[in-house]
């Protein structure tokens, strides 16, 4: 193989496909990556073995076809630090050889018979939509995810498929983030049994990918995988197995008090107040009175922490304590300039919604 690379355009493709090689594995070839070039286009493939990406760079000449196997690590570093607008990719029998104008790297690959498949996007799309608006639905949603959890329901997003629109809900058990996505036209194919959980990490993947305003995201599902392709990314998963909570059922209905907050002066407040919290204090207390909203913290061993802000609410008061992480995660991922919070008693979740589209329910810490 022999190929020249535009080298901004392989930079932009490594970051993606490198971001998923595991750090640490039993199995070696799963920290490479697989180079192909074969017509005039390069394949960059990387799997961790859970979620699949293959990345097409386009901006190459290819002189000599080939398949090559090479750490991902190695290889990032390398086009990370060049200066060159170009750079050789060429190998030999057990090596490889990275050539820049006064630069030249040996780095010895593996064989490209032993790297696990890679799934790709070979027939049409079940359905499609906007890449933009799919990365806003993620980005409401995967922090809500459980991160390690012996429920693997509670690993991924719940993906719901209703005519024009796409539901997106994630939950660790102590929060719940829903999401809801239009799709611009009616799905064609159907999600397995209606429903089907996609990992968290496949999400957080394709909400790095880069495309034009209107790019749009093509789905596709084969028996218990799924893939999602961007123009010239396709990422490919086996959907997560399980039982997912029924949400409807957790998102409470019957709150009488509701406040209309701005939403970066809670953010702050709340990142203010959480300042002298600990492990021990767990959480940040709301207390809400006539047109007024305090945040506070108490730890006994540093000190209070205590911030004011003006509201209309005129209800009766109430106190409740939630995790200050819970709400700096969500008040982060609203780009409303305002959202509401609604609340029932203080031993009941709190409610967090934004626009018509966006629901969020974290449960209340004691304090």
């Amino acid at each position: 193989m022999k190929v020249k690379f535009n080298t901004a355009a392989l930079q932009e493709a490594l970051v993606l496909v490198t971001s998923i090689v595991p750090s640490r594995t039993p199995k070696p070839i799963l920290q490479c990556i697989r180079i192909t070039a074969q017509d005039d286009v390069v394949k960059l493939c990387g799997t961790d073995l859970e979620v699949g990406i293959t990345c097409r760079v386009s901006q190459v000449e290819i002189e000599q076809p080939g398949d090559i196997v090479v750490p991902a690590d190695k290889v990032g570093s390398i086009i990370r630090e060049t200066i060159d607008e170009v750079v050789v990719f060429e190998a030999s029998e057990a090596a490889v050889h990275i050539k820049g104008a006064d630069s030249h790297f040996t780095i010895y690959g593996h064989d490209a018979g032993q790297f696990p498949a890679v799934a790709g996007f070979e027939a049409e799309a079940d359905f499609e939509m906007s890449l933009a608006k799919l990365q806003e639905g993620i980005e409401q949603c995967v922090f809500a995810a459980a991160r390690e959890s012996t429920r693997y329901a509670l690993n991924g997003i719940l993906w719901e498929v209703n005519g024009k629109k796409l539901t997106l809900v994630a939950t660790d058990g102590r929060r719940l983030a829903k999401s809801i996505v239009n799709l611009g036209t009616s799905a064609k194919g159907k999600l397995p049994e209606g429903r089907v959980i996609v990992p968290a990490k496949m999400m957080s993947l394709l909400d790095r990918v880069g495309g034009e305003a209107d790019a749009m995201v093509g789905v596709r599902f084969v028996d218990n995988q799924v893939a999602l392709m961007c123009a010239d990314v396709v990422i490919s998963s086996n959907l997560v197995e399980g039982n997912f909570p029924k949400y409807e059922d957790i998102i409470p209905s019957d709150y009488t008090k509701k406040l209309v907050l701005n939403t970066d002066a809670v953010l702050s407040a709340v990142r203010r107040a959480a300042l002298l919290a600990t492990e021990d204090s767990k959480g940040v207390k709301l207390k809400l009175g006539a047109n007024e909203l305090t945040f506070s913290s108490r730890a006994p061993e540093t000190g209070d922490a205590q911030v004011d802000m003006a509201v209309e609410y005129s209800d009766a008061p109430m106190e409740i304590g939630f995790n200050p992480q819970f709400l700096m995660d969500v008040l982060r991922a609203i780009k409303a300039d305002d959202f509401e919070l609604h609340l029932g008693d203080a031993d009941r979740p709190g409610l967090i919604k934004s626009g018509n589209n966006f629901v969020y329910i974290v449960m209340p810490v004691n304090l």
